[in-house]
Parts: structure tokens; sequence; C-alpha cells
């Protein structure tokens, strides 16, 4: 919507510096341990939070932008927007429930972290409330928007057989072997799943208040 332009481009500006900043830092504790600059951007783009904090500064900038061409059409799709939404609150949820105490950044590097971790799934799950349209989303599209994480899952695992590292306990073949790996994805794609239900009921209550018809095919 028109209206909600100037919102989305102030989400995809904070976004874009978030990522900047997180990019920044993972070059320079990657140089500061004897390693190079591509080695950081490497780093940088295994963890799940930065890969969805792109997809979320994607989004809103085509909402900024408008559906000027196929690419922006697709990232403005109700059923893209709320696969996202459905990511990007999980990342806010496992890293305060399961990882934030696990380090203690301070300065820029806690900037960075409460953006990406705290800000920016706030104010896109606002953005996704208030902007985008709900009434054609389907219970039966929650499988589909299991397969970003899904994918992501795969990736981490041929990352950590090919150079050995892991961006999250939980998923750190070497500390816990590939069945309790298995095991804890399983769990976490419940906590999708569930995500996903939820907001997939309260797009269909909001339809519904606002007297747009959602479908009934399953």
């Amino acid at each position: 919507m028109l209206r909600y332009r100037p919102f989305a481009f102030f989400g995809a500006a904070l976004g874009t510096f978030g990522l900047a900043l997180q990019l920044w830092f993972s070059i320079r504790m990657t140089l500061d341990k004897g390693g190079t600059v591509l080695g950081g951007v490497w780093l940088y783009l295994g963890f799940y939070t930065i890969l969805t904090n792109i997809l979320v500064t994607k989004v809103l900038s085509a909402a900024a932008i408008g559906p000027r061409n196929a690419m922006l059409r697709f990232y403005l799709r109700p059923g893209v927007q709320t696969a996202i939404a459905m990511s990007i609150a999980i990342v806010s949820l496992i890293y305060n429930l399961m990882l934030r105490q696990l380090w203690h950044p301070e300065g820029w590097l806690l900037l960075a972290d409460v953006i990406v971790h705290d800000v920016m799934p706030l104010l896109y799950l606002l953005y996704w409330w208030l902007a985008v349209p709900k009434g054609g989303l389907r219970w039966s599209q929650v499988l589909v928007w299991q397969s970003y994480p899904a994918g992501y899952f795969l990736y981490v695992l041929l990352r950590g057989a090919v150079d050995g590292w892991y961006p999250y306990p939980f998923l750190d073949v070497r500390a816990l072997g590939y069945l309790q790996v298995l095991m804890d994805a399983l769990g976490v794609l419940v906590a999708f799943v569930a995500v996903a239900l939820v907001l997939l009921a309260l797009a269909r209550w909001q339809a519904r208040r606002q007297g747009v018809a959602a479908p009934h095919a399953m």
C-alpha cells in the first residue's frame, strides 16, 4: 500500500545499516584471527539471522519501490512476505531464548546485534500486520514456507562438511553428531510450523474483520 511506503523505506534503510555493520564486524574479526576478507564474508553468510534479515530488507525495499519488475512483485506476494515474517520471528525467538546468553557484544557490535535480532523482527512483523493483504493466504502454504528453513539446514550441513564450522551450537555436528543435530532441527522445524500457524490464524482473523473473504481450499 502506498501509505506504508515511507515506513517500508525506513525499515529497508535500517535493515541495510544493521547488515552492513554486521558484515564489517565479521570481516574485522576474521582479519584479527588471521583470516581474509573473503573468509569474513563467508562466515557472515553462514548465519540464518543474516540471510533472513537480507530477505526482510529485500521485501521492505520492494515495498518502498513498488512492483516495477518480476523480482519486486515476487517479494511483494503475501505468501512470500508471510513466510519471511515466520522466519524473522523465529530468528528473534531462538536468539533471545537460546543464544543471547552465549556472548555479550558491546558498542557498535551491540547496536548491530540489537538491530538484526530485536528491532528488525518487530519492525517487519508490524509492517506485515499493517500492510500485507492476507485474504488469499491458505493453510496449505504453511508447509511450502518450510522449504526455506529446510534448505538452510542442508546448506549448514554442506558447509560444515567442507570447512568444519557450524553457526549454531544446536547444529554443531562435530560436538553432537548427525543424529542429535537432526533431532534438534526437527524441534526447530516444529517451532517454525507453530509460528506459521499462529501468523496464518491472525491473518485470517484480520481478513475477516476487514471483510475480505478467506479461501476455503486446504
